[in-house]
């Protein structure tokens, strides 16, 4: 009796303690919930009443000051800007400072969508409209849904991302078709010949689908590109 007495005491401790971490749970997940929630209203009310077409450009955080790539990206902003075009980025270091400090260059519109991350990410000085994100989703909803055009230059992982998910949602038709320009052929056609010999060659994707981008390497020829896509 004894035994089975404490048998039944464990199992509904053990009940308890099961329910009371599901309750937990929910409660952390409506909060979770609230906080999305909240994300996506900022995001939309901000950049709802941009009232011009917007460019987002990507690239490495990693990238210096000195290097020709934030210099490129510095350059191809201000020239975006000068024609009146806002120009979106994630807000950090890097290609993404470059690029808002061209924004800022040509006293043009110069957003950051910055994330929440525990290391690498800080809002650079150049953004003149700033936002702030916990998730990574949320962020990449506003980046899609606000943008008019994606320049993307090298990076790594985040900018991988940012592009092959683009990619696909055009692909699959959930979003209308805009131009995504690869700055930098000697960067970018190593994984544009993996795509066509890996992907394209073994069926994975159709041979019109390297329509959906276009590498390109010089300033000017990537504003115009944008300008004769993107009617102001």
């Amino acid at each position: 009796m004894t035994s089975r007495f404490l048998q039944q005491q464990q199992t509904r401790a053990h009940n308890r303690y099961c329910l009371n971490t599901i309750d937990s749970m929910e409660s952390g997940d409506t909060w979770r919930m609230f906080r999305i929630l909240a994300e996506f209203v900022e995001g939309f009310d901000t950049l709802s009443s941009l009232g011009c077409p917007s460019v987002t450009i990507f690239g490495s955080a990693r990238t210096r000051e000195d290097h020709a790539d934030y210099k490129l990206a510095r350059s191809i902003a201000a020239g975006l800007s000068q024609y009146g075009y806002g120009i979106i980025t994630g807000g950090g270091p890097g290609i993404m400072e470059a690029a808002n400090r061209g924004a800022a260059d040509a006293d043009g519109i110069s957003i950051g969508l910055n994330i929440d991350l525990p290391f690498e990410q800080h809002q650079n000085p150049y953004v003149n409209l700033p936002l702030g994100f916990r998730y990574f989703f949320v962020r990449k909803v506003m980046f899609i849904k606000y943008s008019m055009a994606f320049i993307c230059l090298p990076g790594g992982f985040g900018t991988l991302d940012e592009l092959f998910e683009s990619l696909t949602l055009i692909q699959t038709r959930k979003i209308k078709p805009f131009p995504i320009i690869l700055v930098g052929s000697s960067f970018w056609s190593g994984l544009v010949e993996w795509i066509r010999e890996q992907l394209i060659n073994n069926g994975k994707i159709e041979h019109t689908d390297l329509l959906l981008f276009e590498i390109l390497d010089d300033a000017d020829e990537i504003v115009a590109s944008i300008r004769r896509t993107v009617i102001l």
